[in-house]
C-alpha cells in the first residue's frame, strides 16, 4: 500500500508520451478497459482490482530515481524529462465496483483525461484489473461448486510471485472464500487467516498420535489434524479420533475440530472417515479436504456424495490454471474536439468481429427483472443517456440483430453501473472494506440465474447497445467500407 508503481508501464507507453509532448498533441480522450469473453467459457466475471487502482493513480509521480533511469536509457529528451519530473494524474476515472457481476464488451473502467496521462495508466490498469478478475471470478466459480461449504484459499505458495499470492487472495475471498492462508493478506485487509498443519509436522515426532497430540494441546480451538501421512483409514483418522476422545474426557472445549484429507479417493475416504468419527461420537467433526482441488472437481465430489464440507483450494484458483489470462484489452474510444465541445467518436475496425471496438464516450446500465431482482441484460449506451421505467423498452443483440426482447413498462428497475472514481485528479470514490465488498459480491452473485452459473454451456446475459450508440457505431462501419 503506498507503494508507487509509476515504472510499472511498457515502455512504448513512455516513448507515445514523449511523441505527444513534442508534438503538441494532448487532447483529451476516452478510453474504455473492457475484457472480450469471460473466463473458463463461463457465464459472468467479477470485477476487482479497483482499490489497486485508485492506490497506483493516487501514487503516480517520477522519482528522481525513475527520471535518472529513464535518461540512462538514451531514448528521452531533457524537456520531456523535465516534464514527467512534475506529472500528475489530473482526469477523470469512472468504474465499475469492485465484486460487481460483469460481462463482455462493456466498460469496467473508463479513463477520461489528456491522452499523455490516459495512455501511461494503461499497462497498469490492465496488469491489476486483469489479474485480479481472473481470481475473483475464478473464486466465485469454486465456491459455487462447494453448494454453501467453505472455501479457504491456499494457494500462497503456487502463486505467481508475491503480489500475486496476496492480491488474489484478496480476490478470492472477495468472491467467495471464507478465508485465505495468506497472513500477510491478512493484515493488510482484516481477512480471517486460516490453517492446519503439513505433513512435515507429522513426520517430525516418533509416532502420528504424538504429533496429533502435540498439536491439539497447543491449538485445541482450532484442531483439523492431516490424516493421511502414512495410512488415513488404519492410522490416521483412529489417531485423530484417539486424541479426541481423550480431550473430550478432559474436558477440553471443543473450537473447529476435525480432520484434513489431502490424497488419495477423496469421496471414499470422506465416506468411511465421516462413518469413523460419528460411530466415535463426534457428529460434529469437519472433514476438509485439499489436494490439487477446482470447481469441477469440487462438483464431481459432492456429485459422489462425498462427506466434505471444508475445501481447501491452492493451485488452480491462485493461477486460474484452466484460463490463465483475463485477456482484458484498452481501447481508445473517443476524442474531445474543444472547438464544438463534445466528443469524436473513435473506432478500431478488425477482420475478427469481437474485436471492433465500441465507439464514444459511454456508460452501462443493467437491467434487472423487477419481480425477482435477477439480470435481464446490460446495455451499453452514450454517456448522458437515461432510461425511462415507465416505457416499454426494446433491446437487441447488436450483430444478430433480429433478436429482440422488449421490456414492458414497470417490470424492470435500472441501474447505472460505472460510477465516478477520480475528478480532476481527485479521489472521490468512498473505498469499502473486503468485508464489505464480499457481502456486496454475494448480492451481485445472486441477481445472476443458475443457468447463467453452470459450468457446461452457461446461459448467456446479453449486452447490447442503446440505439444512439449502435446508430453511431454504424455510421463509422459504413463511412470506413466506403473509403
Amino acid at each position: 500500500m503506498g507503494r508507487s508503481l509509476t515504472l510499472l508501464t511498457d515502455l512504448y507507453e513512455l516513448t507515445m508520451m514523449q511523441g505527444y509532448f513534442k508534438t503538441g498533441l494532448n487532447d483529451t480522450v476516452v478510453f474504455d478497459m473492457f475484457y472480450r469473453k469471460n473466463p473458463s467459457d463461463g457465464g459472468y466475471a467479477i470485477a476487482c482490482g479497483l482499490e489497486q487502482v485508485i492506490d497506483y493513480i493516487k501514487n503516480l509521480k517520477f522519482t528522481y530515481e525513475d527520471i535518472d533511469y529513464l535518461r540512462k536509457l538514451g531514448m528521452f529528451d531533457e524537456d520531456f524529462l523535465t516534464y514527467l519530473s512534475s506529472f500528475h494524474f489530473s482526469g477523470d476515472i469512472y468504474a465499475i465496483p469492485e465484486g460487481s457481476v460483469v460481462f463482455p464488451k462493456e466498460p469496467l473502467i473508463k479513463v477520461i483525461a489528456p491522452v499523455m496521462e490516459a495512455q501511461l495508466v494503461e499497462t497498469a490498469i490492465l496488469n491489476i484489473v486483469n489479474h485480479q478478475s481472473l481470481i475473483a471470478t475464478k473464486a466465485s466459480r469454486v465456491a459455487y461448486a462447494a453448494k454453501g461449504d467453505g472455501i479457504m484459499e491456499f494457494g500462497l505458495r503456487r502463486a505467481q510471485g508475491p503480489d500475486a499470492g496476496i492480491y488474489g487472495a484478496r480476490a478470492a475471498v472477495i468472491a467467495g472464500c471464507v478465508g485465505t492462508s495468506c497472513v500477510l493478506t491478512g493484515q493488510m485487509w482484516d481477512i480471517p487467516v486460516i490453517g492446519t498443519h503439513a505433513h512435515s509436522w507429522i513426520m517430525s515426532f516418533p509416532d502420528e498420535y504424538t504429533a496429533f497430540k502435540t498439536y491439539a494441546k497447543y491449538y485445541p480451538k482450532s484442531c483439523m489434524l492431516l490424516v493421511d501421512t502414512y495410512d488415513t483409514l488404519h492410522s490416521g483418522v483412529p489417531n485423530a479420533i484417539k486424541v479426541f476422545t481423550e480431550m473430550r474426557e478432559e474436558g477440553i472445549e471443543f473450537g473447529s475440530y476435525g480432520i484434513r484429507l489431502d490424497s488419495g479417493d477423496l469421496a471414499y475416504l470422506s465416506k468411511k472417515a465421516r462413518k469413523m468419527l460419528d460411530e466415535a461420537g463426534f457428529t460434529d467433526a469437519i472433514i476438509s479436504a485439499s489436494s490439487d482441488l477446482d470447481e469441477y472437481l469440487i462438483d464431481s465430489l459432492k456429485t459422489q456424495g462425498a462427506k466434505i464440507t471444508s475445501w481447501g483450494v491452492g493451485t488452480n484458483l491462485i493461477t486460474s490454471k484452466d484460463c490463465p489470462a483475463f485477456g482484458g484489452v484498452y481501447k481508445l474510444a473517443a476524442v474531445y474536439d474543444k472547438e464544438t465541445g463534445e466528443y469524436i467518436p473513435k473506432i478500431k475496425l478488425s477482420e475478427n468481429t469481437e474485436k471492433i471496438t465500441n465507439p464514444g464516450n459511454k456508460t452501462v446500465f443493467r437491467i434487472y427483472d423487477k419481480e425477482d431482482g435477477k439480470i435481464k441484460a446490460d446495455l451499453i449506451a452514450l454517456a448522458g443517456e437515461t432510461i425511462d421505467e415507465d416505457k416499454d423498452l426494446l433491446i437487441f443483440d447488436p450483430v444478430e440483430t433480429w433478436k429482440k426482447t422488449n421490456l414492458k413498462a414497470g417490470t424492470f428497475t435500472v441501474r447505472e453501473m460505472l460510477v465516478p472514481v477520480f475528478e480532476k485528479g481527485i479521489c472521490v470514490y468512498e473505498q469499502l472494506s473486503v468485508k464489505e465488498i464480499k457481502e456486496y459480491c454475494n448480492k451481485e452473485l445472486d441477481s445472476l440465474w443458475d443457468e447463467t452459473r453452470r459450468f457446461m454451456n452457461p446461459h448467456k446475459v446479453y449486452v447490447d447497445l442503446s440505439d444512439k450508440l449502435y446508430d453511431m457505431k454504424k455510421v463509422l462501419l459504413d463511412g470506413y467500407s466506403k473509403q
